[in-house]
């Protein structure tokens, strides 16, 4: 959910892969696109043919985090990589974020798209504006595939290295005056999960649209939090990834790929066990 936890992705650019030059994924003119919404400019790429896949990248990240995401269900559907507000290529002016407000950036952008109704697929803070999404705005979202989210921020949700972590960091940051623009959206993007998401469990009822809810047995996120979100589904599936951390969807790509395509694709969804 944090920079530190998405920098690693940014290593895969400028590899060879089979003797070419790996897609710019983040930064490629042939497929990116602004489009004005909400009195801003929200920057996205798109790729494939097919159903609509809306991609949700993780605090501090921007769609080049989906290098090992990107080349598999581009083959499958219409995949789209949001660069969210004050993230990547998409400038906010404003001094404050909140998940509610990325998630109906999301709705509008689909609406000047003229989706009605998309697959969506969010890692970290992308997991949570993607059940954000389903809940705000229904019609808006077919399934969705949420991995390393989290519903509020204190050390209940989060394990407790990382929440020491962010609370050095905000004690650290709250007596700066940050006068680069730079800086500043930094603190703004990471005061975003400092005082953000607050979703009450039981509102996850209300959610209709099928859900996959993932984590990494080593995640930043506690466990018992993740099972909790699921269980709190009208209809969801789970998957705890043995051997993994934060990063799902590129430590465990191939197989991360194939199961969140199968949940999509597959026809009937259960109620969750409880």
């Amino acid at each position: 959910m944090l920079r530190t936890f998405l920098l690693l992705s940014f290593l895969l650019l400028g590899r060879l892969v089979l003797g070419q030059q790996a897609v710019a994924y983040g930064s490629n003119p042939a497929a990116g696109k602004y489009a004005t919404v909400r009195g801003m400019k929200l920057y996205y790429e798109t790729y494939g043919t097919g159903a609509p896949l809306l991609l949700l990248h993780g605090n501090g990240g921007n769609s080049q985090d989906f290098t090992k995401t990107i080349p598999y269900f581009a083959k499958k559907y219409r995949v789209i990589a949001l660069d969210s507000r004050a993230h990547g290529k998409s400038v906010d002016a404003g001094d404050s974020l909140s998940f509610e407000l990325l998630a109906d950036d999301c709705a509008a952008l689909l609406t000047h798209l003229r989706l009605d109704s998309v697959y969506v697929l969010g890692w970290s803070d992308g997991g949570i504006t993607a059940l954000l999404l389903a809940q705000r705005h229904p019609g808006k979202v077919k399934r969705l595939a949420a991995t390393g989210a989290n519903l509020w921020p204190d050390s209940t949700a989060l394990m407790p290295e990382l929440w020491q972590q962010m609370r050095r960091g905000y004690q650290e940051g709250r007596r700066q005056a940050f006068t680069d623009p730079k800086r500043r959206n930094d603190w703004k993007v990471f005061l975003l999960d400092w005082r953000h998401p607050h979703i009450p469990l039981p509102t996850l009822a209300g959610i209709k649209a099928p859900a996959f809810i993932i984590a990494g047995d080593r995640d930043v996120i506690r466990p018992e939090h993740t099972v909790a979100i699921y269980q709190s589904l009208s209809r969801a599936w789970l998957w705890l990834v043995p051997n993994s951390g934060h990063a799902t969807l590129h430590e465990h790509a191939d197989e991360f790929n194939r199961k969140v395509d199968e949940f999509f694709r597959t026809k009937s969804i259960p109620a969750p066990a409880r």
